[in-house]
């Protein structure tokens, strides 16, 4: 877990570092310096993107597993993380920053918005039907304890991240309104908070009920409701805790660097962007 944080740390430090010295003058060199070290970054991320999604989420439910999980957790972060830059250009915007973003940028975000929440979809229903069509005991027995008892939860997260943006996003103009991308960001982002509920919270519930079973804390009808996980006031506060401190990570270091990188050697071309 250390060494997962301290190679995104590292990088996220490097590629910010060669952005300031474009600022200061270095320019093309800086530009490929990160160009370099991206390439690096894009092979070190494949790697301890799918341990750690295996680390982290998919061991909770120790005796179940998927070859197609880590691509799946990774589509959910990347259309998250496009979600996340698509409300900042925004909202950047509408506060009077970012005069260079253009209608055609904001549809440039949009599309990849759209593009990477149907690649998502993809892998959500690849996984599943690869899965219901087999019919091993020991993996379906994953969908079997979502579809009991997180129904509205499961299927909500399905049809937020899929059917929301499919409708809203399809048309051209869509994707060119800074408030329909700000909205529709926030709308996936929240979709992929229950994606990201509905991997955890039931494999840790059976774990807690098994686990309190044992211990003769809890018996009978009472161990069969550990199964049941709730959206409370512990889920909402971590949510908005989480999302406060990255308000105010990310405002603290924006506010210490110019917005736009001016010596960037596609600076001009980006100017003149039209789709």
């Amino acid at each position: 877990m250390i060494i997962y944080f301290v190679i995104w740390s590292y990088f996220a430090r490097l590629f910010r570092a060669n952005s300031l010295r474009m600022d200061a003058g270095e320019g093309t060199a800086a530009y490929l310096r990160n160009s370099k070290m991206a390439a690096v970054f894009l092979v070190l991320f494949a790697v301890t993107e799918s341990t750690m999604s295996w680390d982290f989420i998919m061991s909770i439910e120790t005796h179940w597993y998927s070859t197609l999980f880590a691509w799946y957790t990774f589509a959910g972060f990347f259309v998250t993380s496009i979600a996340t830059l698509a409300f900042i250009v925004a909202y950047l915007k509408h506060r009077g920053y970012l005069e260079e973003v253009n209608e055609h940028h904001l549809h440039d975000i949009g599309k990849f918005m759209f593009a990477f929440s149907i690649f998502w979809t993809y892998l959500w229903f690849a996984q599943f039907m690869l899965i219901w069509y087999s019919n091993i005991p020991e993996e379906v027995t994953y969908f079997m304890l979502r579809q009991d008892h997180y129904r509205g939860i499961w299927l909500a997260a399905f049809f937020i991240n899929f059917i929301a943006p499919f409708l809203v996003l399809m048309t051209r103009d869509a994707k060119r309104k800074k408030y329909l991308l700000m909205f529709m960001s926030v709308v996936i982002f929240f979709g992929h908070w229950l994606d990201f509920y509905i991997m955890t919270v039931p494999g840790a519930m059976v774990t807690a009920g098994h686990h309190a079973a044992a211990g003769h804390a809890v018996a009978g009808h009472e161990a069969h409701h550990a199964l049941y996980g709730s959206i409370g006031m512990l889920e909402i506060g971590t949510l908005i805790g989480f999302l406060g401190l990255f308000a105010y990570i990310t405002q603290h270091f924006l506010s210490k660097a110019p917005l736009v990188a001016k010596n960037h050697p596609m600076m001009e071309e980006s100017l003149h962007h039209a789709i």
